[in-house]
């Protein structure tokens, strides 16, 4: 139909495609009719909704017309314009989607009458079912309604009078947005065509543009604008991940599955003053109110997702050519807007690429959705994304177009009919997140509205909550002075600075979380140990508590394991020629434990409330006596070492339910001193059990021990405004059942400026298709069988950076403004990879210190929390870049590090025991480490004792000790899965890797991470020696092929080759080898000099094909059938062979294009 001449040399140009007139009545339906139709039979396929009713509500304002001449015209029309009497339906034998024009008859539209539509309520829910019901049949081309709705009940029923409606629905598959002018005029055309005469077919109908739209993809020139299309869209969305298209989804649900397509919506004018600014900014910024509005989106859904990479839908009109301006149809094409966020840049910045952004898109918007998404749709489920934005200017939306009107006959006056904007607030919602903005330049006024999907938000207070949030941030982002002149420089403000935490919920968490709480529960309980009283105050175990009490009942309970893990032991010696006195140390301990309650609290399950519970329990009136000083001496350093050693790991010593959860232990030298005073060889073990205590905790007890020392008297906590442990942790608690009214919601964490929910979705991002049950493989000597618990028993490998190597780090990351933190993070993910022998997938665990606020900084507890570092590099990334990737990836994590650990894996219940747990890593600074060498007690300097704790399978700590300026690593590893000789060779692996960066820096730095190497320089000058396998020759042969075929004319029937039963003469290996020779050169013609590659365990066909690699020419390459797929995949890549010699063993390790 459309003859596409051949260019030729010497003529201008490519003849452009006209529209011209078919006459077809069947064809291929078109992409938009083609999207629609899949979309409502996979996941709108609902028996009582419809999502794609397109509501035209037209009123009387002028004279009467009977219902016979209503009926008359729309059949006219449908007549006139194919479409709307057009099926669509899916050709089995064509394996495509038809469209077929059916006759003009009486029944080829649905018809109803209603009269007695006397009130507003009425007339309402009449419209809002002609906007949601299942009308239409598209099979059968019934895709046109009216509904007559007459005011009055009386006998002129067949008379439409003024103020009577007609409600005309059409099926979205026929009608769009853009059709509605078109469709007037037609209706006045209409009204004036007699209607028997025959239509004459003049003017082009929606079949034959799909039959253009057919020839223009058909058309691959490289300058045709369908190819460039494609190009836009291939380079817009390369390296898009689709299988986040959805993002709003939860991992557990199928985000393939039916759709209900019901929603709740919600509706808000912005401030005239935010107007105003926006307005501005636009103008300022030399961009349009659609891009502005679009950036405000993307900045919002940037901070509700933590999301840097977001796809949201948007619709192009696609009315490109003229003709399709006034042609009813569906033309709307839905295109993917892809941006990638950057956090830390400025709005304005993110303004100018979505205005960039959106100019392309417009020019390249023609190519259809299934073809944008093609590479990655392979299934044809054409997945829709999970927000929407759309744009309407000047309020040209179908029911704010109220000045449309049609005169049909004369007198007769039909009008658009609008009440409220029935596109928004009937119950459905075609996305999971969408919104509307609606600006009218004019009157500077702008209307949003939110349609959420009912699958995702619960409730409707969801969606107003969500819609508070979108507004609050247009405040910040666009606020204005009390002088009422604009203050759009807000527009310099990062993306990442920007908060959906709304002020009257920051005030709420201040009043309900940080303030101490009454006694929740009073109640005595006997206890069996005569040192404690009563229970006065009962709430809430923290989440901290819970995961260690339920870790400790799980692996490490006495009865399954003779090992305690969680004792805190710190260990403490007089300094030399200093003594202590012990009645002292004894009173100022008592004043200690009775400022710090949660250190006489007792753990206790609630089977009724199904729930731990803390306890804490006060001082009884006829004992105030909260513990008792151990006392024992030592002769050996032996025996010293054995007592310390039975403090952390003995099981006997705490007792979490009689709240026994602190101990002193002092330890004499050869005998107990009469004058109770502790010299420089006595040593004093402090013993806490860490779910009352963390690392933080220590620099508080010492100070508080000081200072009850040296005055004899500490401030107690009695005071209502002091807060204590168990306030925060109830507080903290009771945030959470305060909040799931909301779906939206904060921790007590106020600083992080976030929701719960927010941090919800980050974690389930980042641990998006994580293995989260599969351990990495690092070098076990031996695995742990599932059915034994952990022994505890561990060994730790610890050595110095040295001056050089701590200046090069320190110095490298003060050059470079990186965190210290982040640079040996980094230097760790590039060692487990290497160690992993090439994971790129690494997720590990990080304990957080998580004292967020000023008022926790002074509290004893446990305030520690696990969380995920899930690092995905690619072996081909340079250290640098590595660097800013850790640097954004922990920023990102700290930032929702309040999330408990419990509710981030409870977001992946089929996860029976998370293996980033077992390989941790954690930076200490001499500001945050505990253990400092020398402490005071009064006038008396103590000097610690080393003592480490850990409870993962392996771990890296690095120390930053300010006082010197120096770095130190320690490497701690569970003896049930290491021997301590592969301990020590990892120790040495790692130092080795780190002086690689401090020899050569620029070549380290630039390298890639896949070369950096974590062979020792002994093993190096092994591998040397090993590879220097130079044999002279008295033959006067120089290649190995050619000794060899000298070897089988000197000795034909000798013993070649041999493996366990089987072996080869001579003669026989040089015929296999002939063979195999003869097929690489006739069959795949290797040339001289090109590497071969063979990956085949050891055998007599290895021997072959080695000696058929030299004699075909050919340069012989090794691979180990060991190394995973991804590792073997890259050596091929690099050593650039296009042949691997396989055998059947090894054949599933490669791809079918090797």
């Amino acid at each position: 139909m459309f003859p596409v001449k051949r260019i030729i040399a010497g003529t201008n140009a490519h003849k452009e495609l006209q529209l011209t007139t078919s006459g077809r009545t069947e064809a291929v339906a078109s992409f938009v009719q083609q999207r629609i139709w899949l979309h409502e039979q996979i996941y709108f396929h609902s028996f009582d909704l419809s999502v794609y009713n397109i509501l035209v509500p037209l009123i009387i304002k002028q004279g009467s017309l009977s219902i016979e001449r209503v009926r008359s015209i729309l059949l006219t029309l449908i007549e006139q314009h194919t479409v709307l009497r057009t099926a669509v339906r899916f050709n089995p034998q064509n394996n495509q989607i038809e469209q077929y024009i059916q006759a003009a008859t009486d029944d080829i539209y649905s018809f109803k009458h209603s009269r007695g539509v006397c009130t507003s309520e009425q007339l309402d829910q009449l419209l809002t079912n002609e906007s949601i019901g299942k009308h239409f049949d598209i099979e059968t081309g019934r895709v046109v309604r009216c509904h007559v709705m007459q005011r009055s009940n009386d006998g002129h029923d067949h008379l439409l009078m003024e103020g009577d409606l007609l409600a005309i629905t059409f099926h979205h598959i026929s009608f769009d947005n853009s059709s509605l002018k078109p469709f007037i005029e037609a209706l006045k055309k209409a009204c004036w065509t007699d209607p028997h005469q025959q239509p004459v077919s003049s003017t082009p109908q929606y079949i034959d543009f799909t039959l253009y739209e057919q020839t223009m993809l058909a058309d691959r020139r490289m300058n045709s604008k369908m190819n460039k299309a494609r190009q836009f869209w291939s380079s817009l969305m390369d390296g898009y991940d689709w299988n986040r298209i959805r993002q709003l989804v939860p991992d557990n649900i199928d985000s393939n599955r039916i759709r209900s397509g019901r929603g709740f919506s919600t509706t808000f004018s912005i401030n005239e003053h935010v107007v105003d600014t926006m307005m501005l900014c636009a103008s300022s910024n030399n961009s349009t109110m659609f891009a502005l509005s679009l950036a405000c989106y993307y900045a919002f859904l940037f901070n509700l997702m933590n999301d840097d990479d977001l796809c949201v839908a948007g619709n192009i009109a696609n009315r490109f050519m003229q003709e399709t301006k006034n042609m009813i149809g569906m033309f709307v094409n839905l295109a993917p807007y892809r941006m990638k966020i950057e956090p830390n840049e400025p709005f304005d910045h993110l303004l100018r690429k979505v205005q960039q952004l959106s100019s392309n898109i417009i020019e390249h918007g023609c190519l259809p959705y299934q073809h944008i998404i093609n590479s990655y749709d392979q299934r044809g489920h054409q997945v829709l994304p999970s927000t929407l934005f759309h744009y309407e200017s000047l309020m040209s939306s179908i029911t704010q177009n109220s000045k449309l009107e049609a005169a049909i006959d004369e007198g007769f006056v039909l009008g658009i009919y609008f009440d409220r904007d029935r596109s928004h607030g009937n119950g459905i919602a075609l996305f999971d997140l969408s919104l509307t903005i609606a600006h009218d330049h004019h009157s500077r006024s702008t209307e949003c509205f939110f349609d959420c999907s009912a699958d995702i938000f619960k409730n409707q207070a969801d969606v107003d909550l969500l819609a508070n949030r979108f507004q609050h941030m247009l405040t910040q982002l666009f606020s204005f002075s009390m002088t009422d002149e604009p203050m759009y420089n807000q527009a310099d403000m990062p993306i990442s600075k920007l908060s959906l935490i709304l002020p009257e919920e920051i005030e709420e968490m201040q009043r309900v979380i940080f303030r101490r709480v009454p006694n929740i529960a009073n109640e005595v309980i006997p206890s069996s140990k005569g040192y404690y009283g009563s229970f006065a105050v009962t709430a809430p175990s923290s989440y901290a508590q819970t995961r260690i009490w339920l870790d400790e009942q799980i692996r490490f309970s006495p009865g399954k394991s003779q090992i305690a893990a969680y004792n805190m032991s710190f260990i403490y010696r007089p300094f030399p020629n200093q003594s202590l006195s012990v009645p002292q140390l004894y009173n100022a301990l008592q004043l200690v434990l009775a400022q710090h309650q949660t250190l006489h609290t007792s753990l206790i399950f609630d089977t009724e409330k199904n729930l731990l519970m803390q306890r804490v329990i006060e001082l009884n009136d006829n004992n105030n006596r909260l513990f008792k000083l151990i006392k024992t001496t030592y002769e050996t350093d032996g025996q010293v070492n054995d007592i310390m050693h039975d403090e952390r790991l003995n099981t006997q010593y705490f007792d979490l339910s009689q709240g026994r959860v602190f101990r002193c232990h002092l330890v004499y030298y050869k005998e107990i001193a009469s004058n109770n005073l502790l010299s420089d060889r006595d040593v004093i073990i402090f013993n806490f059990h860490h779910v009352v205590f963390d690392l933080s905790s220590m620099s508080i007890f010492l100070n508080d021990l000081n200072q009850a020392y040296t005055t004899g008297q500490l401030l107690l906590n009695n005071d209502d405004s002091v807060l204590r442990y168990v306030d925060c942790e109830y507080h903290s608690f009771f945030s959470f059942l305060f909040v799931t009214c909301f779906t939206f919601y904060s921790d007590a964490v106020i600083e992080r400026q976030m929701s719960m929910t927010g941090a919800e979705m980050f974690w389930r991002g980042v641990l998006h298709n994580c293995e989260l049950n599969q351990s990495l493989p690092v070098p076990y000597d031996r695995h742990r069988l599932s059915n034994k618990h952990q022994n505890g028993r561990m060994t730790s490998i610890s050595f110095d950076f040295g001056q050089d190597l701590s200046y090069y780090f320190i110095n490298y990351a003060s050059l470079n403004n990186l965190s210290l933190e982040h640079f040996t993070l980094a230097t760790y993910f590039i060692f487990l990879f290497k160690l992993t022998n090439g994971e790129q997938d690494l997720c590990i665990s990080m304990n957080i210190d998580n004292r967020y606020r000023n008022e926790l900084k002074s509290i004893i507890g446990l305030f520690e929390n696990v969380i995920p570092l899930r690092c995905q590099l690619d072996p081909h990334w340079s250290f640098h870049y590595l660097l800013d990737y850790v640097g954004e990836l922990t920023t990102n994590s700290m930032k929702y590090s309040y999330l408990p650990l419990q509710r981030i894996l409870s977001q992946h219940p089929n996860v029976s025991k998370p293996a980033f747990l077992d390989i941790s890593f954690q930076f200490l600074s001499s500001m945050t480490i505990i253990d400092d060498k020398l402490i005071m007690i009064g006038d008396s300097q103590l000097s610690s004792i080393s003592s480490t704790t850990n409870i993962n399978d392996f771990s890296l700590l690095i120390q930053h000790d300010h006082n010197i300026n120096q770095l130190s690593c320690t490497i701690n590893a569970s003896l049930d899965l290491f021997n301590v000789e592969t301990i020590d060779k990892i120790s040495q692996r790692f130092h080795s890797m780190l002086e690689q960066f401090f020899i050569s820096v620029d070549d380290e730095m630039n390298k890639s991470i896949y070369e950096i190497s974590l062979t020792l320089p002994n093993e190096r000058l092994l591998i040397q020696s090993m590879n220097n396998t130079q044999v002279s020759f008295r033959s006067p042969v120089t290649c190995i092929h050619h000794e060899f075929v000298y070897q089988v004319m000197k000795h034909p029937q000798k013993l070649a080759v041999e493996l366990d039963e089987q072996s080869l003469t001579y003669a026989e290996l040089l015929h296999y080898v002939q063979v195999l020779s003869l097929t690489l050169l006739n069959e795949y013609l290797i040339t001289p000099g090109e590497i071969v590659c063979q990956c085949v365990e050891r055998s007599l066909s290895m021997v072959i094909g080695i000696m058929a690699i030299e004699m075909g020419g050919g340069v012989y390459c090794p691979l180990s059938p060991r190394d995973p797929q991804h590792r073997l995949h890259t050596l091929v890549q690099q050593t650039q062979s296009r042949l691997v010699l396989i055998h059947w063993l090894t054949k599933n390790k490669f791809n079918n294009d090797i």
